[in-house]
């Protein structure tokens, strides 16, 4: 074999593999619906105002903000004006260094957030959760971990996701 030859996934990794493929356009789509449906929001939105609600004074930066929401900087920015428009969340220059722009979760978004998150997390819990043994939450959990690890080495350490500090 070759050093180019790709090294092909025996019969029991490709069945994983297609399963695990399965459930990654499903479970993103599924979360997503439930929460356009009942909420008005898609995934990125609550992502953002969740992320938003756990931070001090409900502010981040927005640099910090596009890592625990998963997205690009400007992927962000687009979502944020958007959800400026619905008074759920403000930008404001960051007081501590100027050259970066905060964003805070406003009241009206977080009596948004907290009427949204009963049935989302109802949701989550359905489709992920309750389908799992305990143990397999834990093995859900340091599986994800190995994958994002490789993923993202700044982004995962030994003791898990190293999401930005909260100012």
């Amino acid at each position: 074999m070759s050093e180019d030859e790709p090294r092909w996934l025996n019969a029991s990794e490709l069945d994983a593999w297609k399963v695990f493929s399965a459930m990654l356009i499903k479970l993103p789509a599924a979360l997503d619906a439930q929460l356009r449906n009942d909420a008005g929001l898609n995934q990125f939105e609550y992502l953002v105002l969740a992320g938003l609600s756990e931070a001090p004074a409900r502010t981040l930066r927005m640099s910090e903000l596009a890592v625990l929401a998963n997205g690009s900087l400007s992927r962000l920015s687009h979502v944020v004006k958007r959800l400026e428009g619905y008074g759920y969340v403000r930008r404001e220059p960051c007081p501590v260094d100027g050259r970066y722009t905060n964003a805070l979760l406003t009241e009206e978004g977080y009596r948004k957030l907290a009427d949204s998150a009963p049935g989302h997390v109802r949701h989550v819990r359905s489709l992920v959760v309750d389908s799992l043994e305990p143990e397999q939450i834990e093995q859900l959990r340091l599986i994800s971990l190995r994958i994002l690890r490789v993923m993202d080495p700044d982004l995962v350490g030994d003791s898990g996701v190293a999401w930005p500090e909260r100012r």
